[in-house]
């Protein structure tokens, strides 16, 4: 029995968007140990993944940490992979392909764009579709790459939900991490008075991230945490695929929502574009502005309305 290695750091987003990816491999694959190269951060969810069998950790120290280049190469050499998926497609993993993994079998997007897409292609296709060009060229049927299905991460979260109540209720993700600032919508409590004043029989809930939680405290909702803390990664996807509908800015939990197949909204500024982070599903949406600041919470609550009305009547 051969080893292959798929390697994908992060952030939380990328780890929910290559389930499909890692189901395409797996079913080609059926017969070879599968070990994913990641992070803390993801080992223990990665750990429920049915695709793989098991998760290497890959601290990302500096480059120039030798002695830490050292060892990863030891535990990497122990396992004699035959070949390596590469899906962080970075200038650290193209690092890794010269010095530490020098295996011929390499498949990777740079090679895909090297041999076969255009730079410019390249540069605007959408991130699953990049997948799926590169998959292929290991001649593996896409099947599932294009439609992720992350509910393999989740777990029954009911009786950390019972103690806040017990109904159909919206899932806001407001806050962003410091960086990216820009992805933050500034009018989520304008939003949420509206709806509570609309809809009476709707709860709003949120659940905060590490270093958040005094920060739900701006938010007229009820924030959900598990003994004082934040929920770990399959706790938050359970609770995503309990809700009923989600609003989120542009970040790891919405990629996660619309994976889980749930019905909701994203608010996209100008960094970016949601075909080229491939987050529309045919329920799960984006609304698209070049000013954030510019979207008005009656144009969000004039575009979810209708949904709201269907769902919690």
């Amino acid at each position: 029995m051969s080893n292959i290695l798929i390697i994908k750091h992060g952030s939380l987003g990328d780890i929910a968007q290559i389930s499909g990816v890692l189901r395409d491999i797996r079913e080609f694959h059926k017969d070879e140990k599968i070990f994913l190269l990641s992070t803390y951060p993801y080992a223990d969810v990665l750990g429920r993944c049915p695709y793989i069998d098991g998760v290497l950790i890959d601290k990302r120290l500096p480059m120039w940490n030798i002695i830490y280049l050292i060892k990863l190469k030891k535990l990497l050499d122990k396992y004699n992979f035959v070949k390596i998926f590469d899906l962080q497609n970075s200038s650290r993993t193209s690092f890794y392909r010269k010095y530490l993994l020098k295996i011929t079998n390499w498949n990777s997007a740079k090679k895909n764009f090297k041999k076969n897409m255009p730079r410019k292609k390249y540069e605007i296709d959408s991130v699953l579709h990049r997948f799926k060009e590169q998959l292929e060229l290991s001649n593996i049927k896409t099947n599932h790459t294009l439609t992720p299905n992350f509910s393999w991460a989740c777990v029954n979260i009911d009786q950390i939900l019972n103690k806040y109540f017990n109904k159909k209720f919206i899932l806001i993700f407001p806050l962003c991490s410091p960086k990216l600032k820009h992805k933050q919508w500034p009018y989520y409590n304008d939003l949420i008075n509206k709806i509570k004043s609309e809809h009476s029989n709707i709860e709003i809930v949120m659940a905060p991230g590490p270093n958040e939680i005094s920060l739900a405290e701006n938010f007229n909702v009820i924030s959900i945490t598990h003994k004082n803390k934040p929920l770990n990664i399959p706790e938050l996807a359970g609770l995503i695929k309990k809700s009923s509908f989600i609003i989120a800015n542009d970040t790891g939990p919405a990629h996660m929502s619309a994976h889980l197949q749930k019905d909701g909204i994203v608010l996209f500024g100008e960094h970016t574009t949601p075909e080229k982070v491939s987050i529309e599903t045919k329920i799960f949406k984006a609304i698209k502005v070049n000013n954030l600041k510019n979207l008005s919470f009656e144009k969000v609550y004039d575009d979810i309305k209708d949904k709201l009305k269907f769902i919690f009547n």
